[in-house]
């Protein structure tokens, strides 16, 4: 059974049933997160983390040779 065969077997008019349906699903899709938006969000946040580890690790590598020309 349709959801709006569903809502209009419980009291809904035909008009209040599109209306509701349309709106319900206006808002799972104005909400929901699809695995490609998750897949993407990763990839960007894994980039960021690549670039912040490899400055950290140039920075150390810089801190490293001062200790060792003072040496």
């Amino acid at each position: 059974m349709s959801f709006i065969k569903r809502l209009k077997s419980v009291g809904f008019s035909e008009e209040q049933a599109e209306v509701f349906a349309s709106e319900h699903r206006r808002i799972i899709e104005d909400n929901l997160v699809t695995k490609d938006h998750l897949d993407m969000r990763l990839r960007e946040l894994e980039y960021q983390l690549i670039i912040k580890l490899g400055g950290m690790m140039m920075a150390s590598v810089a801190v490293v040779a001062a200790l060792v020309k003072l040496l």
